[in-house]
């Protein structure tokens, strides 16, 4: 099924609140036009009736995500959902790098939203968020069984589901690559790193840059690293096994120092252009669209990206990649991923749940599947599967031979992502050496594993 552009107006009907905190505002997604209240005057309730609970048209549960989570679709079903039940919803988007530090002052405040986002993981939901404190058992929803099995078990503690999936876990970011330049080029795809490197090589010849790279942004640098750390697992099966008892640190790893070096010599010989400190991720589609950039980490959504812009490439013009550093040939599979929870200091649990339900019906997860290209097959047995074309490729070719991503293979990880971002900006410039971002790493995983009580670390 060809997916739809997303319809530019939106309906009146309901007020969706859309609040940017911090400096980024312009990057957040955005909201459908908030209507003017209502000028109608709702009757005086009686006496005896203003005692009583109120009704749902009264109701507004507030949803905080981290900036790119939710999607314009999410905020149209958002509006359809006000427009069956009467309950109105705040979305609540902040940028990414300042989500997590607010979110956790919010759960121990107290004063959280009545749904929250937060990253899954199977150590990291307990970890970070204790969900069995913080969040609302899911287990006996009526879409729960329909979560697929690998990212239910990231959303799971205590055999209790306590997280609903944002966003298509099947995506693999990948390197996503202008077919036309490598065919006009006589390119193949990369084999190995060496490959890779002479097909940058002969694309800078040209004078297009090879990788787009958004460093500003604080997150996109860092899938680089835990999402090549497959390659460990190739090299040393039960690596990560070994990294959760706390056997090895991740500064004794060559496979590690590998990858971050080969960063540093792609940066070294231009390969990620001038601009890559302060690009945006969010630019990534029209700069390949407009050939200024060959390549970008990205997931098997980017080609609708690119087509979507009208600059002359079809979605299928744009091929993919696992990206090959450390020699890596190992998709990167991800079942973790941005997740609905409803706080258990909500006063509107039973509204919050009615739309989960919503969102994890048919009818909805057709509608995110269809308008938003990213999407090709949501984590949901009732969610339709829409692969095809170079996406189809992709998985025919590397799908048989899998591993899971270090930020969710091993514990600790994945709550210091934007740290790493930090301390891998450092190393570009030259204020970090690859073998102390390692050790900060094992740091703060040992700082984390402290505070866990993790009994691998005492």
């Amino acid at each position: 099924m060809k997916k739809r552009l997303l319809a530019a107006i939106l309906s009146a009907t309901m007020v969706i609140g859309l609040t940017a905190c911090g400096s980024s505002q312009a990057a957040a997604p955005a909201a459908p036009a908030t209507p003017a209240a209502t000028e109608e005057k709702a009757e005086e309730p009686a006496a005896e009736e203003k005692a009583e609970e109120p009704a749902a048209g009264d109701v507004t549960i507030s949803f905080m995500a981290s900036q790119d989570w939710v999607q314009d679709a999410e905020l149209e079903l958002a509006e359809k959902f006000t427009e069956q039940t009467g309950i109105k919803v705040d979305y609540q988007i902040i940028p990414s790098d300042q989500y997590t530090n607010l979110l956790m002052t919010k759960i121990n405040t107290g004063e959280c939203t009545d749904i929250f986002g937060g990253q899954s993981g199977q150590f990291d939901i307990v970890t970070q968020f204790n969900v069995e404190k913080n969040a609302v058992d899911l287990s006996g929803e009526s879409w729960a069984g329909n979560v697929d099995p690998l990212a239910a078990a990231e959303l799971t503690a205590g055999g209790k589901l306590y997280g609903q999936p944002i966003q298509d876990v099947s995506a693999v970011w990948a390197i996503a690559y202008n077919k036309t330049i490598f065919a006009d080029l006589g390119l193949s795809v990369p084999k190995d790193y060496a490959s890779f490197m002479d097909a940058c090589d002969k694309i800078a010849a040209t004078g297009v840059t090879p990788v787009y790279e958004a460093v500003s942004d604080g997150w996109h640098h860092v899938l680089w690293f835990p999402e090549t750390c497959v390659a460990v697992e190739a090299k040393a099966p039960g690596t990560a096994a070994k990294y959760n008892n706390n056997e090895g640190t991740f500064a004794e790893n060559e496979t590690m120092k590998l990858i971050l070096s080969q960063m540093n010599e792609m940066i070294a010989k231009g390969y990620w252009g001038e601009d890559y400190m302060s690009n945006e991720y969010a630019n990534a589609a029209q700069e390949v669209a407009d050939g200024n950039y060959a390549m970008v980490v990205a997931n098997e959504g980017f080609g609708e990206e690119v087509e979507a812009i009208g600059a002359g490439l079809s979605k299928d013009d744009i091929g993919y990649f696992v990206i090959p550093l450390a020699d890596n040939q190992t998709m990167n599979v991800n079942p973790a991923g941005p997740s609905r929870f409803i706080y258990s200091g909500s006063e509107h649990q039973a509204e919050a749940k009615q739309y989960l339900e919503f969102l994890a019906s048919e009818e909805s997860l057709t509608y995110l599947t269809e308008n938003v290209p990213k999407f090709n097959k949501l984590p949901f047995s009732n969610a339709p599967a829409m692969y095809e074309g170079s996406v189809k490729e992709f998985y025919d070719t590397f799908a048989a031979n899998q591993g899971t991503v270090y930020q969710t293979a091993v514990k600790y990880v994945n709550p210091q992502w934007m740290e790493i971002g930090a301390d891998l900006s450092a190393m570009f410039l030259g204020e970090m050496t690859e073998d102390e971002v390692l050790a900060n790493i094992d740091k703060l995983r040992a700082e984390q594993a402290a505070a866990a009580s993790d009994p691998a670390w005492n």
